[in-house]
């Protein structure tokens, strides 16, 4: 029976493919405002901001290709069973050929209706070549369409799915995330004491003395680790 990796991953991992992340010095919070386009409020106060906010995302994202990190962690499935739970609202991981990625944060490439954000009936994925919402749009159940996204104040669906996934690993590996941004980053407390918790960062992270960090971008630091677990 193949082991159990589960691994977390935050903006860090798809920087190298050119998103940029949003709580750096030059990130996308320094040019929109959080409250605006990702709360709730932002969005009943301009709903036409925000849509076309994440219109903008999408098409930065559908540019943009999945990185050696991404494909190095979709190659564990040759020899492990993997879970991806990723912060990141990207479809880099499902590109790269993950089979099983739990979003916690929510899907740019969805949108939703707004009465109802998890009603299946009325979620909807968009292709590249239709990922522009229009301002105005209606949902199935007559709401407004918005981006299928977890907005900041609003609770992570997820969250309890990614603990039984994280109280299951075998092996647990955490890319490209500090560690600051609850509740995904409780996870960690989750994975049983006998576990290996790996964290590959290129900053330091202070994440306590049973986390080994290999202090390196995605890319060179999963290979660093797929060297080290053989």
């Amino acid at each position: 029976m193949k082991k159990k990796i589960v691994v977390l991953t935050g903006a860090g991992m798809s920087v190298e493919s050119g998103l940029r992340t949003f709580r750096d010095s030059d990130g996308l919070w320094e040019e929109y405002p959080v409250q605006q386009v990702a709360t709730h409020e932002g969005w009943e106060a301009n709903p036409e901001l925000v849509t076309n906010f994440y219109n903008m995302l999408r098409k930065k994202c559908w540019n943009v290709k999945p990185n050696e990190g991404h494909r190095l962690v979709a190659e564990l499935e040759k020899n492990y069973n993997v879970t991806v739970v990723t912060q990141n609202v990207d479809n880099l991981h499902e590109q790269a050929g993950s089979t099983k990625v739990i979003h916690l944060h929510g899907e740019l490439m969805k949108v939703c209706s707004s009465r109802d954000v998890d009603d299946p009936r009325y979620i909807r994925e968009l292709t590249p070549d239709d990922c522009e919402v229009k301002p105005g749009t209606k949902a199935g159940d007559g709401s407004l369409l918005r981006p299928y996204i977890v907005f900041f104040g609003e609770a992570v669906p997820n969250i309890s799915l990614a603990a039984e996934e994280a109280q299951e690993a075998d092996i647990f590996i955490i890319i490209g995330t500090s560690l600051n941004v609850y509740p995904a980053a409780g996870l960690i407390h989750y994975v049983r004491p006998d576990v290996p918790i790996y964290l590959i960062d290129p900053n330091p992270v202070n994440a306590g003395g049973r986390v080994e960090q290999i202090q390196k971008g995605a890319s060179e630091g999963m290979r660093e680790l797929i060297e080290k677990l053989g």
